[in-house]
């Protein structure tokens, strides 16, 4: 009887660590920064980004506090966090359009990700 529950035990304690790390590793945000006023120049395709865990969208004209916690200078910003720290940031040029491409801003989640292993 004893090497049943020595094989559950191992059973269940694998089921815990395999849990414990999708949920505390590698868990990617993306909130995109822009403001009322420059919606001609708005990244939908941000939202489309793939393994990510959440999106956000911020109007800096409306809420001014992320604004200054994220140190907005210019939108549309699009930042990336993995684990609930910056490891991303991507903004628009002096004409307020994005810079970046889908595929750019894909390929840093990717290599995000791929560092964890």
């Amino acid at each position: 009887m004893k090497p049943v529950w020595k094989i559950f035990s191992i059973y269940v304690l694998t089921i815990l660590l395999t849990l414990i790390c999708q949920t505390s590793f590698g868990q990617i945000q993306v909130i995109v920064f822009n403001a009322s006023w420059n919606e001609a120049n708005k990244v939908d395709w941000a939202y489309k980004l793939e393994d990510v865990e959440t999106y956000a969208y911020v109007d800096i004209g409306k809420d001014v506090e992320l604004q200054k916690k994220h140190k907005i200078a210019v939108v549309p910003t699009i930042i990336i966090f993995k684990d609930n720290e910056e490891v991303a940031r991507f903004q628009a040029d002096l004409s307020f359009k994005m810079v970046a491409t889908r595929e750019e801003v894909q390929e840093e989640i990717d290599e995000q990700l791929m560092s964890d292993f």
